[in-house]
This record gives structure tokens, C-alpha cells and sequence, in this order.
């Protein structure tokens, strides 16, 4: 049995999006999901979301599997560079600024400098996907994050955010990446 973690982004709740539909696919092969509520607008730092993550600390292991989506990109990366990981699946997900409206409420997260060798030394399996049409973050911020992790973007055409409201309330291909 593998632990699983699904963060999500900015406004998130572990119910929206393709969350809810994974976790019972994943649960039907055996692993323990985790999806966790941040604090978000509201509150929403890394520190106050590292807070919410100590309540799950006994399940990250050296085996976990993350699952960033949005800012929970970020987030995952922060957690990467305190903890190892067997792999980390960053979907919509971004470094730096994200060049949209919600980059203030975000710096903690993202605009800092990354211990990248920290964090390829502690996950050393990363799977990026990205839509060419996303709202909020360009294609140009995943592929910058590809470059940093050495990795090469899996492009999904015209998801948009890869979220609820571009039609995703299923992600078949991340399902089909998580259990090879």
C-alpha cells in the first residue's frame, strides 16, 4: 500500500476537480489517499499549509506519492525539499510567478529560491502535466519547471487548468501514469 497525497490549489477543497474520483480508483488498488484541506484564500501560506500537512507527517514516507495541482505545485516542492518521496505528478503547476492575479497571495509558496539538488535528491521520479490553453498559468511556467527538474512536460491539448470547470472531473491519464 502506497500513501498517496493530492494537494490542491488556490480556493481548493479535497472534493473538487478530478480529486474525488481518483482517490476511490486509487483506493480500489490498494493505496491510501490523502487529500488535505488547506487554508485557502484564507490563510493561505506555506507555513500555515506546512502546519496542516504535520497532522499526516506518519504517512510520508520514503514510498509517498505526491499530487500537486495549481499552487499545490509549489507546495510540493517545498515538502520535497524536507522529504523524500518515491514520485511527484505536478499538474497546471508553476515556480516563480505565475503571472495571474493570485501571485500575491502565492510568494510564499513559489517565489523563493528552490534547492533544486535537494529536491531531485529527494523525489527522483517527477511527471509534469499541462494543458496548451490553461487560464491561469502559461505553458511557458511548466516547461520552465521542466527544465529545472530535468524532466519534460506531458502535454494534455486543450484542458485548460486541468480542473472541474475544462471539463475534468476524471484524469485517466494521470491515473494510467500513477499505477505503472
Amino acid at each position: 500500500m502506497t500513501n498517496i497525497f493530492i494537494i490542491h490549489g488556490v480556493g481548493g477543497t479535497p472534493e473538487e476537480n478530478w480529486f474525488p474520483w481518483l482517490k476511490t480508483e486509487l483506493e480500489k488498488h490498494g493505496h491510501n489517499v490523502i487529500i488535505p484541506q488547506f487554508p485557502s484564500p484564507e490563510g493561505q501560506t506555506l507555513e500555515n499549509w506546512l502546519t496542516v500537512l504535520k497532522n499526516y507527517e506518519e504517512f510520508i514516507t520514503p514510498e509517498s506519492i505526491f499530487i500537486g495541482h495549481s499552487l499545490g505545485v509549489p507546495f510540493v516542492l517545498n515538502v520535497l525539499e524536507k522529504h523524500t518521496a518515491k514520485a511527484a505528478f505536478l499538474v497546471a503547476g508553476f515556480v516563480g510567478l505565475a503571472g495571474n492575479k493570485f501571485d500575491d497571495s502565492m510568494k510564499t509558496f513559489s517565489q523563493k529560491n528552490f534547492n533544486w539538488e535537494k529536491i531531485k535528491q529527494n523525489c527522483k521520479n517527477f511527471t509534469i502535466f499541462h494543458s496548451d490553453n490553461d487560464p491561469y498559468i502559461k505553458l511557458e511556467k511548466a516547461e520552465e519547471l521542466a527544465g529545472l527538474l530535468n524532466v519534460k512536460v506531458m502535454l494534455v491539448p486543450g484542458a485548460g487548468h486541468i480542473n472541474q470547470s475544462a471539463g475534468y472531473s476524471k484524469f485517466d491519464l494521470l491515473l494510467e501514469k500513477l499505477l505503472i
